[in-house]
C-alpha cells in the first residue's frame, strides 16, 4: 500500500531523483515558472510514470513539472527578476497575478456567459453551456492528486479566490436540475472531484439520487486519477466505499461515467492502473476518455494510436481529441489545426472500428465544441471544413461550415470564414472576437514545415 506524498515548490527538490538529474537552472526555471502556473507532483508519478534517464523529454515530466518555455519570455524574466532579487511572498504573488490575468485565465466566456442563475441567485460553482448537460464545481473538488502543466482550468488551483469556480449547495443544484428538464447530465469537475473522500463526494451523489429528479439520466465524474493517483480506486483506505457509492447509483437507474483524462500511453503500463480500471468497470461504471492533443507530450500519430488501443484492451472508450486550450501554457504545447487534423486522421486509420468511438480534433470554444474535419478544396478555394459536436445552441450542431484555410491557425478566433462570406452562420448569434487574427503564430521558433512533416 503507497502512502500519497505531494511534491510542490515547498519540497520537490526533496526528491531523490531531481537531486540526481537536474542541474540548478533547471530547478530555478522550475522555481520561476511554478510561481505562476500551479505546480504539484506525487510520489506515483515521480516513482512510476516519468523515465529519469531521458526526463528532459519524458513526456509525462513534461506533464507534471513546469519548464521555462511554459512562460512567455517577459513574464518569465519579470518573475525570474524578481525572485533573484530577493522579492517578498507578497511582491511575488502580485507580480504573479499580475501575469495570470494576462494569461486568459477564463476561456470560452466560462465566467462571463456560463454562470446560471436560479431565483435571482447566481451559482458559482456551475456551468451551463450546452442544454442537456451542467457542470458542477463541488467546493472540495477544487484540487488535484497532480497538475497538468497545460491545464486550463489553472486558475481553481493559484490561490485567486475571484478567479475560481466553486459552491457546495446541493439544494440550489437540485432546484436549477428540476427547474431545467432538458438537462439529462451532471459533470462533477474540477480540480477532480475524485480528491474528495469518499463521504463527502457521497453527499453529493447520494443528494441527487435521493431527490429523483426525474430527467437526470447521467453522473459523469471527471478526473485524472486513474492516472495520477489509481490507488484511490484500490488501496486508498476509502476505496472500497467509493466503489459501492458507485454501485448506488447504478442500483439508482443512474449511469455513471468517469471522464478520464489520459494523456499519454505511458499513463496505462502500470499494474496499479489496470487493476483500477478493473475495478472501476465492475460497478457497471463506465469509463471514457479525453486528451488534448499538446506539442512536446503527445503530438504523434502512433501515439495516439497506441494509447487508444491501449484503452480499448482495459475497457474503456475513446471520447475526445481536444484541441490545447487558449490559456496558460497555449503557445508551448498548441499544434496548428492542420496538424491536429493530421495527427487525428493517421492515427484514427490505425485502429479498428471499436477505437473509432473518438472523435476530434476539436476545439472547445465560446460558440461550442467545434471539430476540424479535415482540409479541402470547395469551388475552386482551400478550405478548413468544420463543425459543432455541441453548441451553446442546439440548432447549430453537426451543420458544415468553411473557413478559409490558413496553415498556421491554432484557434477558432484566428479563422476567416470561407467564399468571401463576412462571418460564420452563428456569428448573428454569437460573434467571434478576432483581436488576435494578426499577432504572430506562437511556434516557440519551431519551423512551421518541420511541425507538419513531423505529424504527417
Amino acid at each position: 500500500m503507497q502512502k500519497y506524498q505531494a511534491y510542490t515548490l515547498r519540497n520537490y527538490c526533496q526528491v531523490p531523483m531531481i537531486q540526481q538529474h537536474l542541474n540548478a537552472e533547471e530547478k530555478f526555471n522550475i522555481e520561476v515558472v511554478g510561481h505562476v502556473l500551479p505546480f504539484k507532483a506525487n510520489n506515483y508519478v515521480v516513482e512510476q510514470l516519468i523515465d529519469w534517464d531521458n526526463f528532459r523529454n519524458d513526456p509525462i515530466f513534461i506533464l507534471t513539472f513546469p519548464k521555462k518555455d511554459m512562460l512567455e519570455p517577459d513574464h518569465f524574466n519579470e518573475m525570474a527578476a524578481a525572485i533573484r532579487g530577493g522579492a517578498s511572498k507578497a511582491e511575488l504573488k502580485l507580480i504573479a497575478n499580475k501575469i495570470r490575468l494576462e494569461l486568459n485565465p477564463h476561456p470560452a466566456g466560462q465566467r462571463s456567459q456560463n454562470v446560471p442563475a436560479i431565483d435571482g441567485i447566481k451559482l458559482p460553482g456551475v456551468q451551463h453551456k450546452y442544454r442537456e448537460t451542467m457542470l458542477f464545481f463541488p467546493n472540495q473538488g477544487q484540487t488535484c492528486h497532480a497538475y497538468c502543466t497545460f491545464c486550463f482550468r489553472w486558475p481553481q488551483f493559484v490561490g485567486m479566490h475571484e478567479l475560481k469556480f466553486a459552491m457546495r449547495d446541493t439544494e440550489l443544484i437540485i432546484k436549477y436540475l428540476k427547474a431545467n428538464p432538458h438537462i439529462t447530465d451532471i459533470l462533477f469537475t474540477g480540480g477532480d472531484p475524485l480528491i474528495m473522500k469518499t463521504k463527502v463526494l457521497r453527499t453529493y451523489v447520494e443528494a441527487l439520487i435521493d431527490a429523483e429528479i426525474p430527467n437526470l439520466r447521467t453522473i459523469r465524474l471527471g478526473t485524472k486519477a486513474l492516472s495520477y493517483w489509481p490507488q484511490r480506486f484500490t488501496s486508498d483506505e476509502d476505496a472500497d466505499e467509493l466503489l459501492q457509492l458507485f454501485e448506488r447509483a447504478r442500483k439508482a437507474d443512474i449511469h455513471l461515467a468517469l471522464m478520464a483524462h489520459f494523456n499519454h500511453p505511458n499513463e496505462l503500463q502500470t499494474k496499479e492502473v489496470e487493476l483500477a480500471i478493473r475495478r472501476v468497470l465492475n460497478t457497471g461504471a463506465v469509463i471514457r476518455t479525453q486528451s488534448p492533443v499538446m506539442r512536446n507530450i503527445n503530438n504523434n500519430a502512433d501515439v495516439w494510436a497506441k494509447m487508444w488501443q491501449r484503452q480499448v484492451e482495459l475497457g474503456c472508450v475513446p471520447y475526445y481529441m481536444f484541441v490545447a486550450r487558449d490559456t496558460g501554457a497555449q503557445h508551448y504545447f498548441a499544434v496548428t489545426l492542420e496538424n491536429a487534423w493530421k495527427i487525428f486522421r493517421k492515427a484514427y486509420q490505425q485502429v479498428s472500428g471499436i477505437a473509432r468511438t473518438v472523435r476530434g480534433p476539436s476545439m472547445s470554444a465560446g460558440p461550442g465544441k467545434v471539430q476540424v474535419l479535415g482540409v479541402s478544396e470547395v469551388a475552386g478555394e482551400k478550405v478548413f471544413v468544420l463543425q459543432f459536436l455541441q453548441g451553446r445552441n442546439p440548432d447549430w450542431v453537426a451543420r458544415p461550415f468553411f473557413a478559409q484555410y490558413d496553415p498556421n491557425a491554432i484557434w477558432l478566433d484566428e479563422l476567416l470564414p470561407a467564399f468571401g462570406r463576412e462571418e460564420f452562420f452563428f456569428e448573428t448569434e454569437y460573434p467571434l472576437h478576432r483581436s488576435t487574427l494578426q499577432a504572430p503564430h506562437p511556434t516557440n521558433g519551431l519551423n512551421h514545415q518541420a511541425i507538419i512533416t513531423d505529424a504527417a
